[in-house]
């Protein structure tokens, strides 16, 4: 089976991107794994922090290593928005494939600082662990939202610079990096998808030397998506859209069951809404 650097490389040359969804619970789990075995595709497991806490750190990873062997399928774990050094040690001690170390909100040397820190342990502990950092802000929450994040990077002023990019990166030394290039996480209430600036992610690349993450894949629209991964965009990040669509299938569930107790049987609509969202997504990300 391909490493996690090697499936990366592949999207490259390809032309596509790899998915990323986060999970909270193993209903969600199993409908990104179903999408991904039916394509045949790699995919990537992302659990924040917050997700982590809920789900059991080592339990998400124990889930995705069982999988990966019993399956015999290319998925990979991600530690999504890691904030401190604490939180990056414990899923590196942990094993995990990968940890994004999220320093945006930090002023500039200190985000350098904690990112190098993090960086050169997870290294002195594994090797063959990707590491990723973000230079832009692009809002917190992956959440419904009425009006755009207060400070979100949408306007081409607030993008990240493709010079920004390659001094960040080559002081921290990061495999992996995601730019603010106009998305934001979360979705809007009101239909509202944010431009994504597909020349400035052509330039990041270019500049910055290493692949790169689009996190926000939520909130934008698939021809964006399209055009971005042939710009130079390698992963793309969706969790709030999975959730809604869970939140929405295990609603239809209850409804249809009502007098149903075993949560087998009325989770299966929203594993079944799970999976439909990310196969579409799954569908899009790689040219089909």
């Amino acid at each position: 089976m391909k490493t996690y650097r090697e499936c990366i490389e592949d999207a490259e040359k390809e032309g596509v991107a790899i998915g990323h969804f986060n999970i909270s619970n193993t209903e969600m789990f199993w409908g990104v794994i179903n999408a991904a075995k039916t394509r045949d595709l790699p995919v990537i497991i992302g659990v924040s922090e917050g997700e982590r806490d809920f789900l059991g750190a080592r339990q998400a990873l124990t889930l995705v290593q069982s999988v990966r062997k019993d399956l015999d399928i290319p998925v990979f774990l991600n530690a999504d928005h890691t904030y401190s050094y604490e939180r990056v040690k414990e899923v590196v001690d942990l094993g995990y494939d990968s940890v994004v170390i999220d320093g945006a909100k930090l002023p500039r040397e200190e985000n350098i600082e904690m990112t190098k820190k993090c960086v050169e342990y997870a290294r002195s502990v594994n090797p063959d662990i990707l590491t990723e950092c973000e230079l832009g802000y692009i809002g917190s929450s992956s959440s419904w939202f009425d009006d755009l994040p207060e400070g979100a990077a949408v306007s081409e002023e607030l993008l990240t610079r493709p010079e920004e990019a390659k001094s960040f990166v080559e002081a921290v030394g990061v495999d992996l990096f995601a730019p603010a290039v106009g998305s934001v996480h979360g979705m809007s209430r009101k239909g509202l998808k944010p431009k994504l600036y597909t020349e400035r992610i052509r330039e990041i690349r270019e500049s910055a030397g290493v692949p790169l993450v689009l996190h926000g894949g939520s909130g934008s629209s698939d021809e964006d998506i399209k055009e971005a991964i042939k710009a130079g965009i390698s992963i793309v990040h969706v969790s709030t859209e999975i959730r809604v669509a869970y939140k929405e299938g295990l609603a239809k569930g209850l409804e249809e069951n009502p007098d149903e107790v075993a949560p087998y049987r009325y989770l299966k609509t929203a594993v079944s809404e799970v999976e439909r969202v990310v196969g579409e997504k799954l569908d899009i990300f790689s040219g089909k």
